[in-house]
């Protein structure tokens, strides 16, 4: 799949990359831009042969620095077009948030804005040390939602996720670092081969273990009430039930890297 435009999407063995491409202006995202990325995770998550997902940014400037300025009085000049706007990209973040596969953000330069917001919805953050992180809502009057802030504070806590919103400031890659936003820190020059790396190593691990631990989070992050405790239950026993348990101790047993088929 290769798609044109302002969002590139291309599979390289079982890892999916979606590409936010509009490096001119530091790959801030339109409205067209975020409905394309929702039909690329459709594909992706219906893809048995994508097991993992990377979501990047063209060039090395910026992962996503939020919304395209320049696109404001067309896309959101109106309540309604604010409100249209907003579901679009509510989409996105949701389903990368609950897709049923890991989402890994590769960041490269400015995380801002709705950049960051699409991160913190990511499972797993891996930063270039050249990396810059910052939510300026506060400095543009703008309103941010519940289910924005609670994915914030599900991966930073409350504290933090206060001070980023309050200051409005950029914070840098290691102080991303020590409160939690990524997960690693990695030479500029070196990440694209480190999540490589990363990618592959979690692709080619049993894909229903990593979509039960997924679901499973998931499901701890939300009021008890809303929890799906039967579908838990039932990801757990496919686990067990599965052929690919069956490989995972014969493997082991043969000291041998399983082969595992999702099955």
């Amino acid at each position: 799949m290769d798609s044109a435009g302002n969002i590139l999407a291309r599979r390289d063995g079982r890892v999916g990359h979606l590409v936010f491409n509009n490096p001119e202006r530091h790959n801030a995202v339109s409205l067209a831009m975020w409905e394309e990325a929702a039909r690329v995770l459709d594909e992706f998550a219906a893809n048995d042969e994508v097991r993992v997902v990377v979501l990047s940014g063209s060039g090395n400037k910026a992962f996503v620095s939020g919304a395209d300025i320049s696109k404001f009085e067309s896309e959101r000049g109106s309540e309604a077009a604010v409100d249209h706007y907003n579901v679009a990209v509510e989409k996105v973040y949701a389903a990368v948030h609950d897709f049923p596969k890991p989402v890994i953000a590769m960041i490269r330069g400015y995380c801002i804005g709705g950049g960051l917001g699409l991160a913190v919805s990511c499972d797993i953050r891996i930063a270039s040390d050249h990396a810059r992180f910052a939510m300026p809502a506060a400095k543009l009057g703008l309103g941010y939602d519940l289910p924005g802030i609670r994915r914030f504070v599900e991966v930073i806590g409350s504290s933090f996720t206060k001070e980023m919103f309050f200051t409005a400031r950029q914070f840098d890659a290691g102080e991303a670092h020590a409160m939690g936003l990524v997960n690693r820190v990695v030479p500029d020059a070196d990440i694209e081969a480190y999540v490589k790396d990363y990618a592959d190593t979690i692709a080619a691990n049993a894909p229903l273990t990593i979509a039960a631990v997924k679901f499973i989070a998931t499901e701890l992050a939300k009021e008890e009430p809303e929890r799906d405790f039967e579908r838990c239950a039932a990801l757990i026993r496919g686990c067990f039930s599965s052929s690919d348990y069956k490989e995972g101790r014969q493997a082991f047993m043969e000291k041998r890297k399983p082969v595992f088929t999702g099955k």
